[in-house]
């Protein structure tokens, strides 16, 4: 009696998958974010990023503007010009502001 061939590469299959440990396990591959500053906001205010993405914030506003840590001022971003961007990679929640211009307010969410 012959055994189908199909049958075969099933069972070879099958058997593979069993020596692979498993299905493999979902990565995450970090991603780029924006955060644009424009109108004397942060836009979007409240940003859901992963651990290890990266944000930019772009300042397409007419003034100068900073990205500032609150709570600890564990970060800061320095002056951003007119036109020009600052980035970091995020690893955790934090609320930020520009401390030229304290009113103006962001929130990075790690999920």
């Amino acid at each position: 009696m012959r055994c189908p061939g199909f049958l075969i590469i099933l069972f070879v299959n099958l058997l593979l998958m069993g020596c692979s440990g498993g299905p493999s396990k979902d990565t995450h591959h970090p991603r780029t974010l924006f955060v644009s500053i424009a109108q004397m906001k942060f836009m979007p205010a409240e940003l859901h990023v992963n651990s290890g993405d990266t944000v930019v914030w772009e300042n397409k506003d007419i003034v100068d503007h900073n990205v500032v840590e609150e709570t600890s001022k564990e970060w800061s971003s320095g002056v951003i010009s007119k036109g020009q961007a600052w980035k970091m990679a995020v690893t955790k929640n934090a609320v930020y502001f520009c401390s030229i211009h304290p009113a103006m307010k962001g929130k990075l969410v790690v999920e």
